[in-house]
């Protein structure tokens, strides 16, 4: 498996000489992984502005491997945790999206309308030009439920409901014997979330949305977040600790942190638990294949 990072900020893309080296984008995060035949599936987590990124990298490389004379072909698997603004912007400004041989399956919550409802929704007058129904690619919208497993491609999927205004679902991808969960959006409780501990049980890594500080969290600062659906990296310690976790990654950045106050966090993060990172555009991790999965 390999994860890169497309998008790490939440709420607003911000960009900017004080944002460059941890990136300004909102949330995207692309999962790839080789079945045993050799083929890649790819998942797309939640469709921020950093999806403009990744689909240009697919297309790309879609155009290097096509024949001479035909279209390039693009094959993606998205994943909403949910749809709020800074998860689904980016998707209007997604390339293959308007490319006749692009295979698009979007998956979401069922809450909220469902998947299509928000596509259709997005992409009209006035908040846009191209209307959903113009679209050339295939796109197949699939509603989810909390607690649901499904195969994607050579992946496993799971799926669990979190805490965050309007419902958020976190995501387990499981392939080769290796593990990722991915639970943005998400706020403690006064103990680490039941459901989410399980989710992430002994998995390989976690990205876990540490949007505050434990102080601003608290409203030592300013007023209080609690209530506003996000966590931080206190939280994020308590539960990869409690889960068994073997990598934490902390996401979700606060539009208004800039580099040098992302690796402060980081640091004081890495007290709690050592094998933790601030999440960064452009960062790749690589899980190779479990041997005793192979």
């Amino acid at each position: 498996m390999m994860i890169r990072f497309w998008g790490v900020r939440g709420s607003i893309a911000a960009p900017g000489a004080d944002t460059a080296k941890v990136g300004g984008n909102t949330s995207c995060v692309e999962i790839s992984c080789e079945g045993s035949g050799g083929e890649v599936t790819r998942i797309a987590l939640d469709a921020g502005t950093g999806l403009r990124g990744f689909g240009e990298s697919l297309l790309a490389d879609a155009t290097r491997r096509a024949a001479p004379g035909h279209v390039p072909q693009v094959k993606l698997n998205l994943l909403f945790s949910h749809y709020h603004w800074d998860h689904i912007q980016g998707l209007p400004l997604f390339t293959p999206l308007y490319i006749p041989n692009t295979e698009l399956d979007v998956y979401g919550p069922s809450f909220g309308g469902g998947v299509e409802g928000v596509l259709r929704s997005q992409m009209q007058a006035p908040v846009f030009p191209v209307e959903y129904t113009d679209l050339a690619s295939r796109v197949l919208t699939h509603d989810l439920t909390a607690g649901q497993s499904l195969e994607i491609g050579c992946a496993t999927v799971r799926t669990a409901r979190l805490n965050h205004p309007g419902g958020v679902f976190g995501y387990r991808i499981e392939h080769g014997g290796r593990s990722v969960v991915y639970a943005t959006d998400t706020e403690h409780y006064a103990c680490p979330d039941p459901a989410l501990v399980k989710l992430c049980q002994d998995a390989d890594v976690l990205i876990y949305d540490a949007m505050y500080l434990p102080e601003e969290y608290r409203g030592e600062t300013s007023m209080s977040k609690v209530g506003w659906g996000h966590s931080t990296y206190e939280a994020a310690a308590e539960v990869a600790l409690e889960a068994g976790v073997g990598r934490l990654v902390l996401f979700h950045h606060d539009p208004c942190r800039d580099d040098w106050a992302v690796v402060e966090l980081e640091s004081r993060a890495r007290a709690l638990f050592p094998n933790c990172s601030a999440a960064r555009e452009g960062q790749i991790l690589d899980l190779p294949l479990d041997a005793c999965a192979a």
